[in-house]
């Protein structure tokens, strides 16, 4: 038997991790991918800020990719699109919303916009390669969620994608229940299914719960109020500006990703009737105790505008001791630092934070234990996969469904070929699988040395260490050394003179032969630094050792200009 007789999926993100979601099918030799998003960076890769996905297995075979579809314009699903697409150059299939996000998307980056991009509609079936698809409407935080609908010759497949059951979701449909239900009739060969909160019992709770707790918060407060939730979150966003709205507040749109993701609603149909919607350029001329501003940074994003508001660097906007900022949003597991030192920064300040530990000001777009419990009776599945969740949700899932007496309940990681057909289900090999980073205009490897480079520094400083020397490898001056962080600067200045000697030891003890090669007078100079530093064995500071060898005529202009000869 050859892989081509067999139905198999493999995730290369989104698994033992939020984020990076990006998932393949394969079926007769051909694949379809499920989502292409982003990660947000850490601190073991400094500098950076996004996360992508590293395609080379899947790039390596492009020609029998025959396409990707979007379940939702979540940044975690569809972020890496304008990326990473060119690398892939597949047919792309999703909803109107979805297309009209991506296409803001892709213009901002002034990258090329995905072709063909097929537009798609809850219910319909479409056929890619060997794979019969439909797709369900979901409820979830964002207008035009779905779960994917697989029917393969060994069985159907659903895919849920992030999802939830809200019986007053606001903005969109209901989770079409009887459609997946429909679907799941006979049972289901494998559900690919949303982990999130598969530690939290009972049900996710709904969107149009939190509209009147928001507008009573928001009445209570004195001055400005700064509310900041997924610029995606449309349902959200438009349950603030009526809250802020009844309270006789003025709405300011504060954020280029909350303007557009704003524009894309209103263009496809979502979002009428709102109140005035007033540009940050307007917020000074509002009275204090009147402004409402909607704002990017729920997660703390390094450039977004909450982070430059609380650092004073806006160059429109500020907030003063008194005012409150509302954070209606989960942290993402991974950024509690940067959340909480933002949170600090602003009380600091004297501005009161709110989050959902202190008032009803959020609820999860995905699903909760009751909510999965429900899924699993639809579709009856024989196959259980979870995906979309660190490695604890993942377990959790497994356990939930080994009670709900799933047969085959499979926990995989990233790269794991999962066959699930024919016979039992089981991982049959290994893919590669990776991280790329995104560092300005360019995408690299997260092993690439610049980042291995920056942890060094980082974590054991730098010391920079400068060599003038004749043609002949004489040391024409002492050599000079500058400490960044490598060791504490009162040690340093006791010890500066003993560290030159060291090097300028090491240096002059070389073979004539060996002196005239920078690489191994850069080597005898880091050599000696290092042992009278006398360092742990886990301390190594990056050394950095600059030669600079004056020529033969150099050396004759020196020596006449300052009128005194050097000899070797």
């Amino acid at each position: 038997m050859t892989a081509d007789d067999r139905l198999l999926f493999v995730a290369l993100g989104g698994v033992g991790e939020i984020g990076i979601n990006c998932y393949l099918y394969g079926l007769a030799g051909q694949w379809l991918m499920v989502d292409l998003g982003i990660g947000f960076a850490d601190e073991r890769l400094p500098g950076a800020e996004l996360l992508l996905p590293d395609l080379r297995w899947i790039e390596g075979q492009r020609e029998r990719l025959a396409g990707l579809v979007l379940t939702h314009v979540h940044e975690d699903h569809f972020g890496a699109v304008p990326y990473l697409w060119e690398r892939l150059r597949c047919p792309v299939w999703c909803t109107r919303f979805a297309a009209t996000v991506l296409a803001r998307k892709c213009e901002d980056l002034r990258v090329e916009p995905p072709r063909p991009l097929h537009i798609v509609e809850p219910g319909e079936r479409f056929r890619i390669g060997p794979f019969d698809c439909r797709l369900f409407h979901v409820a979830h935080s964002i207008p035009e969620a779905n779960a994917l609908g697989i029917e393969t010759p060994f069985g159907r497949l659903l895919h849920t994608g992030d999802w939830k059951l809200d019986p007053l979701p606001l903005i969109g449909e209901r989770t079409d229940a009887a459609g997946i239900e429909a679907f799941g009739h006979d049972s289901i060969l494998a559900l690919v299914a949303d982990s999130t909160n598969a530690m939290v019992p009972g049900t996710a709770g709904s969107e149009g719960e939190l509209r009147d707790s928001l507008e009573q918060l928001i009445a209570r407060q004195p001055f400005r109020v700064a509310f900041t939730t997924f610029s995606s979150n449309i349902a959200r966003i438009e349950s603030a500006v009526r809250a802020a709205k009844a309270c006789g507040r003025e709405i300011v749109v504060v954020g280029r990703s909350m303007h557009r993701m704003l524009e894309a609603a209103v263009e496809s149909g979502y979002l009428r009737d709102l109140p005035r919607l007033r540009d940050e350029s307007d917020g000074r001329q509002l009275a204090r105790e009147r402004s409402f501003y909607l704002v990017t940074g729920s997660q703390g994003e390094p450039r977004s505008a909450l982070q430059r508001i609380a650092s004073g660097q806006h160059p429109r906007v500020r907030l003063e001791a008194g005012d409150t900022v509302i954070f209606s949003a989960k942290i993402i597991p991974g950024n509690e630092r940067t959340l909480f030192d933002l949170h600090n920064r602003l009380v600091a300040a004297g501005i009161e934070v709110v989050t959902e530990e202190d008032h009803f000001v959020h609820v999860s777009g995905h699903p909760c234990r009751e909510d999965m419990e429900q899924m699993y009776r639809w579709t009856r599945p024989r196959i259980a996969v979870p995906v979309h969740g660190e490695m604890r949700h993942l377990h959790a899932h497994l356990r939930f469904a080994r009670e709900l007496r799933v047969p085959y309940p499979m926990l995989v990681t990233n790269g794991d070929l999962l066959q699930l057909a024919p016979g039992e289900p089981r991982v049959i090999d290994r893919v590669p699988t990776g991280r790329l980073v995104v560092e300005t205009d360019v995408t690299l490897a997260e092993d690439d040395e610049l980042f291995r480079t920056r942890r060094r520094i980082a974590q054991n400083g730098t010391l920079f260490v400068s060599l003038v020397m004749d043609p002949w490898g004489s040391l024409l001056e002492r050599p000079r050394i500058v400490n960044v962080g490598a060791i504490d600067a009162a040690r340093f200045a006791r010890e500066r003179e003993r560290l030159i000697d060291a090097v300028e030891a090491a240096v002059e003890t070389l073979e004539d032969e060996a002196v005239m090669e920078d690489g191994r007078v850069q080597e005898a100079a880091r050599i000696g630094l290092r042992q009278a530093l006398g360092l742990p064995r886990h301390k190594r500071p990056l050394v950095e050792v600059e030669i600079v060898r004056l020529s033969e005529k150099a050396l004759a202009e020196l020596e006449s200009a300052e009128g005194s000869p050097t000899t070797r």
